[in-house]
């Protein structure tokens, strides 16, 4: 007796793509990606519920709504097909500006200390230049996609470089050093993954360095004498400088704000030891030593707390996370989502080699929080909506990509 028909061989083309893409309605996974994320924003929490306990200040209930929020926020963009961003240079362009500069305008803009115009007010403070690192990330990928993995023109990487300077100046002008010095870390990633030549990045980087010098030596120049007797700049906040200062000679007996945290955030990981003191016995941050604790000094409360195996044991998650990622990149069918990943991975090893690196001298000060560990609701959401940018580049462009034929740089 003849063998029935199979039933998908009866469908119509029409009916067959209609139900491969009714298939595909969930994204595909990445399960060692989930994983990874899972543990790091767990341990993250257990780390925040222990320094904010007993700071009122704090609330740990805001902390979890914004991971709540985060997740809604990953699952969508993950749902998303980034290749449909590709191209939409412009609009990023104009939406960065417009959302770096927002705190300008009168009645929204707040004040975020140290004469710092970095928040608006919206029912809640929110931070604009946090919110505008996805949309740096995906103005630089949509940038370096249009020239296919090849930049040897000098004038198109000055085209190029420019767009990518406007986010970093338009956040100067709050002006927010910290999510400057991203931006550009942002920028010169997308850059290198992006294929532009070794000989002009050489000379950006040294034009960069002259620029430094070039500020400090104008401030000594400009600098006045004030009522009081002590010394203005005006190029340069003073605690830029204190910063800088404690940075190159950390030896000196300099008892400023920045000298006195960073001996205080050396005592704190130094007293952690091995094993730690134990959840919410860190007195460092308990006691008010340490301005901040659940945000910029995150990594001093978990070292002391938790000692050099807690410490590692954060390390080792950071790792796993972005060697899943840089395979996701790798993975990838066009150069726009290659691009995004690299980006994204380039900024959390700035943010992490920062925050940890000013706790135990080898950087300087700077506000700049640790990825899925700081207190901030808002940083909390912009972390997760960069994991489902990761999330959709592997199911759209890696795990689903190649076979589509489909290629955003086209």
């Amino acid at each position: 007796m003849a063998s029935l028909p199979q039933i998908d061989s009866l469908a119509t083309p029409d009916k067959a793509v209609a139900r491969s893409t009714k298939k595909r309605r969930f994204p595909a996974l990445n399960l060692p990606f989930l994983v990874i994320v899972t543990l790091l924003v767990s341990y993250g929490l257990v780390v925040v519920w222990s320094a904010v306990s007993n700071d009122p200040d704090y609330s740990f209930s805001r902390q979890a709504l914004g991971v709540a929020a985060g997740i809604v926020v990953m699952a969508a963009i993950w749902r998303l097909d980034y290749r449909r961003l590709a191209g939409m240079t412009r609009i990023f362009l104009i939406v960065n500006v417009v959302l770096i500069l927002s705190p300008h305008i009168p009645g929204l803009g707040t004040d975020a200390g140290m004469g710092a115009q970095s928040w608006i007010r919206l029912g809640m403070q929110l931070q604009p230049g946090e919110f505008a690192k996805i949309t740096v990330i995906l103005l630089d990928a949509s940038v370096m996609a249009r020239y296919g993995g090849k930049l040897d023109n000098p004038l198109e990487y000055c085209k190029a470089l420019g767009i990518m300077l406007v986010p970093f100046l338009c956040i100067m002008t709050q002006p927010d050093l910290g999510t400057g010095l991203v931006y550009l870390f942002i920028a010169a990633v997308a850059l290198i993954a992006g294929g532009a030549r070794l000989k002009y990045l050489l000379v950006t980087l040294g034009l960069f360095v002259a620029a430094i010098v070039a500020v400090f030596a104008i401030d000594e120049l400009l600098k006045y004498r004030t009522a009081d007797g002590s010394w203005e700049y005006r190029l340069l906040k003073q605690y830029q400088r204190n910063r800088l200062l404690v940075f190159m000679n950390q030896n000196s007996a300099d008892m400023s704000d920045e000298g006195y945290n960073l001996q205080q955030a050396m005592i704190a990981i130094g007293s952690g030891g091995l094993f730690g003191k134990g959840l919410m016995q860190s007195s460092q941050g308990t006691l008010g030593y340490l301005p901040e604790a659940p945000t910029d000094f995150i990594f001093c409360v978990l070292a002391e707390e938790l000692g050099f195996v807690g410490a590692m044991a954060l390390l080792i998650l950071y790792a796993a996370l972005i060697i899943v990622c840089i395979r996701i990149a790798r993975s990838c069918g066009d150069l726009f989502g290659m691009v995004i990943v690299m980006c994204v991975v380039g900024m959390w090893m700035f943010q992490i080699l920062e925050n940890i690196g000013m706790d135990i001298g080898l950087m300087p000060i700077t506000g700049i929080p640790l990825p899925f560990v700081s207190y901030g609701s808002s940083f909390m959401v912009v972390n997760f909506a960069l994991l489902g940018l990761i999330g959709s580049v592997w199911s759209h462009g890696a795990a689903s990509g190649k076979k589509d034929g489909y290629a955003a740089t086209h």
